[in-house]
C-alpha cells in the first residue's frame, strides 16, 4: 500500500440489547436487587459486553405496567451478541431470574444513524 493512500476500515457496528423485565406480584426488593447485581456481573465476566445499564420504569405517560425495570446491554456486533447469549454465565443468570418474571420483552437492534 502507498504511503498516502488511506486505509479501508469498516463502520463499527452497535448492537443494543434491550429487555424489559416485569417482575412477579411476589418478588421483593431485595430479591430485585439481587437479580439487578447479579445482571450487572455479567460486564466482568463476558468480555464482549461493552457496556451494561439500567433503570426503573418513571414514565410520566402511564402507558407501562408496574414493576418494569429496563437493561441495556452493549456489544460492538451480533457476533459478541451470540457469544453472550450462549456463554455458560448468561446461562446462569437467566436460569435465575426467569422465574420471577411475569413478563419480559427483548429487542435488539443495531444503532442506525
Amino acid at each position: 500500500m502507498a504511503c498516502n493512500q488511506p486505509t479501508q476500515q469498516t463502520p463499527q457496528q452497535v448492537l443494543r440489547n434491550v429487555e424489559l423485565f416485569e417482575w412477579t406480584d411476589s418478588i421483593t426488593p431485595q430479591k430485585i436487587t439481587e437479580l439487578i447485581e447479579h445482571f450487572a456481573s455479567l460486564k466482568n465476566e463476558i468480555d464482549v459486553i461493552q457496556d451494561f445499564e439500567y433503570g426503573t420504569d418513571v414514565s410520566v405517560e402511564w402507558l407501562c405496567k408496574k414493576n418494569i425495570q429496563c437493561f441495556i446491554v452493549t456489544f460492538d456486533s451480533e457476533k459478541g451478541r451470540d457469544t453472550y447469549l450462549s456463554h455458560p454465565e448468561h446461562k446462569i443468570f437467566g436460569d435465575s431470574v426467569t422465574p420471577w418474571f411475569k413478563n419480559v420483552l427483548v429487542v435488539d437492534y443495531i444503532i442506525q444513524n
